[in-house]
């Protein structure tokens, strides 16, 4: 669930960059739909207040309308939980803006209601700092586990010898990993490099 990735939102944020938390987003984005993890994009009042969800990820989602809402709590909008319960899973992943509100709220709701709950915490942000890593902690002393997106990405991959989503894992990683996506792309270029082969 990406919760809140809209630009009134972003504008406060002061514990990351804003361009480091849309990239982070994008690639968190990326990373789900390249395996066929059911996602769901929430705003808060986006026609009034909030604006529209960032376009990178509106784009990798592109027929999927963001569940606007008025609540703080996306787990306190009956059309976000029936949505999240419709699947049937049992692990939740969370991301969003910010952190000790729209970020902290639901987890605690969703691990509440007996979800494994997760949450990317580079994929997030929130007005200070302190507000942020305040937040980190609160979730993980009630019991929600933290996460970046690279680690999501690699998780989801599991093994190398797994060609099935190795050209978007890739295309990921070189495209939003830094430095790790910069030496993938150098050994492909110049060696002919593969991992897994």
């Amino acid at each position: 669930m990406l919760i809140d990735h809209q630009p009134q939102m972003a504008f406060a944020v002061k514990s990351h960059s804003v361009e480091l938390v849309r990239n982070n987003t994008e690639a968190l984005a990326k990373s789900a739909k390249a395996f066929n993890v059911p996602t769901i994009l929430t705003t808060v009042a986006s026609k009034t207040f909030s604006g529209p969800i960032f376009p990178e990820v509106q784009k990798v989602f592109p027929d999927q309308e963001p569940i606007d809402r008025t609540t703080m709590n996306p787990w306190e909008d009956k059309n976000v939980t029936d949505k999240v319960n419709s699947f049937g899973k049992k692990k939740i992943v969370m991301a969003g803006l910010w952190t000790e509100v729209c970020l902290v709220d639901p987890v605690l709701s969703a691990l509440d209601q007996g979800f494994e709950v997760y949450f990317i915490s580079d994929a997030s942000g929130g007005v200070s700092e302190e507000a942020h890593d305040m937040a980190v902690e609160r979730m993980i002393q009630a019991g929600a586990i933290p996460m970046t997106w690279l680690q999501y990405l690699l998780e989801l991959q599991r093994d190398w010898a797994d060609q099935t989503h190795y050209n978007e894992v890739l295309a990921i990683a070189q495209e939003h990993a830094g430095a790790y996506g910069l030496g993938a792309f150098y050994a492909a270029e110049m060696y002919g490099a593969q991992e897994g082969k």
